[in-house]
C-alpha cells in the first residue's frame, strides 16, 4: 500500500524509479539505502508517538485480534480457501467470522496506505483522488434522496469515510454497521475528531442479521461491502426489511462483467486471487446481483457499471482499450491507483520488514501486507482484462408509499 511522503522525497524517488532499470548496481544500492533511511524516518515518527491519524504514521496491529494470535488467525484464514479453481471459501458458514478476521488483519494497513474510505472511485478529469472519492460518495446521498432529519444506513461501513461524506452533504443521520469491533472503535474516533458525531452512529453487527426494527431507515447503501455476504439475498433481504416503504437502496458491487469467461483458466485465476486477497466468499456476476435484489422484493431502478460509464472519468479498463474521448489516457484509469513505482514497493517493504524485525507489529502482519501487495496486481489484471468491476451501481426501491417525490 502507498504511504504519504514529503513531496520533495516523492518527486526524487519518482524520477529515480522511472530510470531504475537503467541504473548501475552501485546506483541501485544507493536507491535502496535512501529507501531504508526514509523507512527509518517514518518509523521514528511511530516511536515518538505521533498522531496515528496522520498519513505518515504507521501502526500495524491485529485489530480486534490479540497480537499473539495474529499469525494463527491469518494461517486459518488462508486455509479456508479451497485449492481448486473457482472454489472460494470452502465452508460458507464460516464466512462472517472470516470477514471479521480479515478486517482485523487489514484495517491498519488500509488506513495507512489508502485512507479512511475503503473503496475505489472513478478518477474525474482535473480532480485529485480525494475530490474524486468525495464525489463518488456524495452520489450516494443524491441517489437516496436524503434530506436533513432522515435516517440512512451504511451497510459495511468500515472506519466510516463514506458515512462522514454522506452525512455531511445530506444533513441526514447515518448509522453504520460493521462486523468488526476494531472498525467500530476507529469509526467512532474519526467521527468525533472530524465533528460528525452528531450525525453518525456505528454499531457492531452482522448485516445479514441486523439489530434494527422493520421500516426504520429512509435510505440505505453499501459501498463495496455486500460482496462479503455468504449470499447476496441474505444481506439484501435484511436491508429490505429495515427500509421504510418507498425508500431506496444503492450498492456499489464487486462483480464480474460480460467479458468474464468461466472456462478461461486465467480469468478464473484472477478472480480466485481477488477473492482471497479481499475476504470474498466468491465472485458474483452483475446479473446475479440484480436478481438477488429482485428476489427479496426490491424494484430495480438502475443498473450501471460506473467503471466504464464515462469516457472521460478514468474507466477501469483504460482509455486505450475503450476508445475514450480526448483528454483521457490509460494513466487515468482508476485502477492506476493500485500501481506503485519500484521505489514505493521498496520503501513499504523496508518499513514493514523493519517494524516486523523490531517486534513492533504482531507476527503475521508482514504476511498480510504481502497478501495485499499481491492482490493489487490481480485487481489490476482484472481491470486491464475488463473481466471485473468493483463499482457496478445497483439502485433498488422498496415498493410502497413514496414520500420522496
Amino acid at each position: 500500500m502507498a504511504v504519504a511522503l514529503p513531496a520533495a522525497v516523492t518527486s526524487a524517488y519518482e524520477r529515480l524509479a522511472g530510470e531504475f532499470d537503467k541504473l548501475s548496481t552501485t546506483q541501485k544500492y544507493a536507491v535502496g539505502i535512501a529507501g531504508g533511511v526514509t523507512s527509518l524516518y517514518l518509523l521514528a515518527k511511530v516511536l515518538k508517538g505521533s498522531d496515528r491519524d496522520k498519513p505518515t504514521t504507521l501502526q500495524l496491529s491485529g485489530g480486534s485480534i490479540d497480537a499473539s494470535k495474529v499469525k494463527t488467525e491469518f494461517d486459518a484464514y488462508a486455509d479456508s480457501y479451497g485449492k481448486n479453481a473457482g472454489e472460494g471459501i470452502t465452508d460458507r458458514s464460516k464466512t462472517v467470522h472470516l470477514v471479521d478476521v480479515f478486517y482485523s488483519l487489514v484495517t491498519d494497513i488500509y488506513e495507512w496506505g489508502w485512507g479512511q474510505s475503503f473503496h475505489f472511485s472513478p478518477k474525474l478529469p482535473n480532480k485529485d483522488l480525494k475530490a474524486s472519492e468525495a464525489a463518488h460518495e456524495a452520489r450516494i446521498a443524491a441517489l437516496l434522496r436524503l434530506q436533513p432529519g432522515q435516517k440512512a444506513l451504511d451497510c459495511g461501513c468500515g472506519v466510516g469515510g463514506p458515512m462522514r461524506t454522506v452525512a455531511a452533504v445530506s444533513g441526514a443521520h447515518v448509522t453504520g454497521i460493521t462486523i468488526n469491533q476494531y472498525q467500530v472503535d476507529r469509526a467512532k474516533s474519526h467521527n468525533a475528531r472530524q465533528g460528525l458525531a452528531p450525525l453518525t452512529d456505528v454499531v457492531r453487527g452482522d448485516f445479514t442479521n441486523m439489530p434494527f426494527k422493520e421500516n426504520t431507515f429512509d435510505g440505505a447503501y453499501a459501498i463495496e461491502a455486500t460482496c462479503h455476504a455468504p449470499k447476496l439475498e441474505q444481506v439484501y433481504g435484511e436491508i429490505y426489511r429495515v427500509l421504510k416503504p418507498g425508500s431506496y437502496f444503492v450498492s456499489y458491487e464487486w462483480v464480474s462483467t460480460n467479458k468474464y469467461d468461466a472456462n478461461n483458466a486465467e480469468h478464473v485465476k484472477i478472480m480466485d486471487e481477488i477473492n482471497f486477497g479481499n475476504g470474498l466468499p466468491e465472485m458474483r456476476t452483475w446479473k446475479e446481483a440484480e436478481d438477488a435484489g429482485k428476489n427479496v422484493g426490491f424494484e430495480l431502478v438502475m443498473s450501471l457499471d460506473l467503471a466504464t460509464a464515462s469516457v472521460v472519468a478514468g474507466p477501469w479498463e483504460g482509455a486505450s482499450s475503450t476508445g475514450a474521448g480526448a483528454g483521457s489516457s490509460p494513466s487515468t484509469a482508476w485502477y492506476e491507483r493500485l500501481r506503485m513505482g519500484k521505489y514505493t514497493h521498496a520503501i513499504n517493504h523496508g518499513i514493514v520488514s523493519t517494524v516486523d524485525a523490531l517486534g513492533l507489529a504482531p507476527k503475521g502482519l508482514k504476511e498480510v501486507h504481502h497478501m495485499l501487495v499481491e492482490v493489487a496486481k490481480s485487481l489490476i489484471h482484472g481491470g486491464e482484462s475488463g473481466i471485473f468491476t468493483p463499482m457496478h451501481l445497483l439502485l433498488f426501491r422498496k415498493p410502497g408509499a413514496d414520500k420522496k417525490k
